[in-house]
């Protein structure tokens, strides 16, 4: 698939078949991430695979009140993004305060989108959920001290062909240009 055709393909899938990812699937969207950008190439992306049904369920009831989350139970496989906050302890003052309220939210969000644009390259569905209370998800993956779950990606084969979304017009998004 075409760079472009990848970007402008991509959607969020909320119905899944009954087709596996393989491990080789799940490594290559991790690879995808692992080349994402990050503030000072901190790298604080760490990755829980997530394949057994309990583990769903935890992660669905972690939903946050009024969104449903169903639709994860029926992925083969979700993708929990976390960032190690941990990483910011060992730098400079700016980097403490930042790293954990902005930098690892950008870091995050890079390699979670490199994971979805890979998906689609691959052929597969995903979607990028994160209205969900962190301390349940936490509670139900059992992470350390210092991880935050920050995403969760369900990932599987899907027959959905969905159009794409209306796009504004890339003229109302220039606020101004500066030469």
């Amino acid at each position: 698939m075409e760079f472009f055709e990848v970007i402008k393909g991509r959607r969020s899938i909320h119905f899944f078949t009954e087709g596996e990812v393989s491990d080789q699937q799940v490594n290559l969207l991790l690879e995808a991430a692992r080349w994402a950008p990050s503030a000072g190439n901190n790298q604080p992306w760490r990755f829980v695979i997530v394949r057994k049904t309990a583990i769903k369920e935890k992660l669905i009831a972690a939903a946050e009140d009024g969104y449903s989350m169903n639709f994860v139970r029926k992925a083969p496989v979700i993708i929990v993004v976390c960032a190690d906050l941990n990483l910011y302890k060992k730098k400079s003052k700016r980097w403490q305060t930042l790293g954990p309220s902005q930098f690892c939210i950008q870091d995050i969000a890079a390699a979670t989108e490199n994971i979805l644009l890979a998906a689609t390259a691959l052929g597969l569905g995903a979607c990028w959920v994160g209205a969900f209370y962190e301390d349940k998800v936490k509670d139900g993956l059992n992470l350390p001290k210092g991880i935050r779950p920050m995403v969760l990606i369900p990932v599987g084969r899907t027959r959905s062909k969905e159009q794409p979304p209306l796009r504004k017009p890339l003229k109302d998004l220039i606020l101004t240009e500066i030469s």
